[in-house]
């Protein structure tokens, strides 16, 4: 096998790889997304704020410490689930209303 035919597999198994691993990170982003959302109707029926700040400074902390273990940058973690957190909240707030 030469060079570009062994250049051109490899690339095709990384690519299958990361479609893979895409496929998992949406799944599993939808279940956290059911999981979240039931928490914010159960905030609603409890007259609970959408928001709890001291709970999502704990859960950045985790996670960047989590992205460390992981050897992935801290920064890209926090940004990430900040906007995963600011989508809860947005969630929150209509079952609010």
């Amino acid at each position: 096998m030469d060079t570009e035919t062994k250049a051109a597999t490899l690339l095709r198994e990384h690519r299958e790889s990361i479609d893979r691993l895409d496929a998992i990170l949406v799944f599993t982003l939808a279940e956290r997304f059911k999981r979240t959302q039931a928490v914010g109707r159960l905030k609603a029926e409890h007259a609970l704020p959408p928001s709890d700040p001291s709970r999502e400074a704990v859960q950045i902390a985790r996670l960047e410490e989590l992205s460390k273990e992981a050897d992935l940058d801290p920064e890209f973690a926090r940004k990430f689930l900040n906007f995963i957190i600011s989508e809860v909240i947005r969630h929150h707030e209509s079952f609010q209303k």
